[in-house]
């Protein structure tokens, strides 16, 4: 029997220092998703025009549909608790989600590792031919948190099973 993986992946306001999450994204071990926008705290202000053309959220989106950056992080720590959770950018995501829980004020109660750390050699080979078809496979899709996670947890089993 395979273990499926959670999936978590983190839209941003942009790249570096200053940006922060803009929207979360969660595929769990039976491929049920979670997806929020995030309404920017205050004090975050940085914004990248170039990362909004690449997920097409706008501020004024977030501003309108987002979630309190608390309300996030409790509903995450609900529903991934004690549990290991992917990511295929560990490093942008770790930061993000910790920019997000120190924010709310609240301790992360879940551990975010790469997916990286499942793969073998033989299956980082086959890792983005094998992303491109699930991408393909699935259709044309925006740009999102829930969407990206799902392309991950896909692109994981394709990869181990062949």
């Amino acid at each position: 029997m395979i273990n499926i993986p959670i999936i978590i992946d983190i839209e941003a306001s942009g790249f570096g220092k200053g940006s922060y999450p803009i929207e979360v994204g969660v595929v769990n071990e039976v491929q049920k998703t979670y997806c929020s926008l995030v309404r920017p705290a205050p004090g975050w202000t940085h914004w990248s025009d170039e990362a909004q053309a690449i997920h097409g959220i706008s501020k004024e989106t977030l501003n309108k549909h987002g979630k309190d950056v608390a309300d996030i992080a409790i509903q995450l720590n609900d529903m991934l608790a004690g549990n290991i959770v992917y990511s295929d950018a560990w490093g942008n995501d770790q930061s993000w989600l910790s920019y997000l829980f120190y924010t709310a004020n609240l301790a992360q109660r879940f551990k975010l590792e790469s997916i990286v750390s499942l793969l073998s050699e033989q299956h980082m080979a086959k890792w983005h031919r094998t992303k491109r078809d699930v991408m393909s496979r699935l259709g044309e899709q925006r740009h999102r948190a829930s969407n990206d996670a799902k392309i991950i947890q896909v692109t994981y089993l394709d990869v181990i099973s062949e």
